[in-house]
């Protein structure tokens, strides 16, 4: 009757064996495709936020675009500033352009001269168009 109860033990044995094999290989063979799985996930999640993140190229390139926007600001600003130092100093120095600007602005006129002054061109509402 011993050998009947060892024999019974011995299926159970093995089969446990043959589960903790079975685990073995899973764990050994099934964690690879697991890993890599993740591993490709994490490389996907990293290159979507070099691409869209907050420093990412999508920004890099609006900033890029900004700046030559902003740089063009500035070099018409300066063209504005060195016309405008211009004038100031023909305004200082030239008595036709003071002269000119006093017609102009102040609607001065000489002894004997006239002048007319036409009505301003009537606005047209930006809907009329359509």
């Amino acid at each position: 009757m011993q050998e009947r109860s060892e024999q019974a033990d011995k299926p159970v044995v093995s089969s446990a064996f043959q589960l903790r094999q079975r685990a073995l290989e899973w764990v050994q063979h099934g964690w690879r495709p697991a890993g890599t799985l993740v591993v490709v996930g994490l490389a996907l999640l990293f290159g979507w936020g070099v691409v869209n993140g907050k420093h990412g190229l999508s920004a890099w390139e609006h900033q890029r675009t900004q700046d030559k926007h902003l740089r063009q600001q500035i070099d018409d600003l300066q063209q504005e500033n060195t016309r405008l130092r211009q004038h100031i100093g023909q305004l200082k120095s030239d008595p036709d352009a003071i002269e000119h600007e006093a017609r102009e602005q102040l609607h001065y006129a000489r002894p004997g001269e006239v002048i007319y002054t036409m009505p301003a061109a009537p606005v047209q509402p930006a809907d009329a168009g359509k």
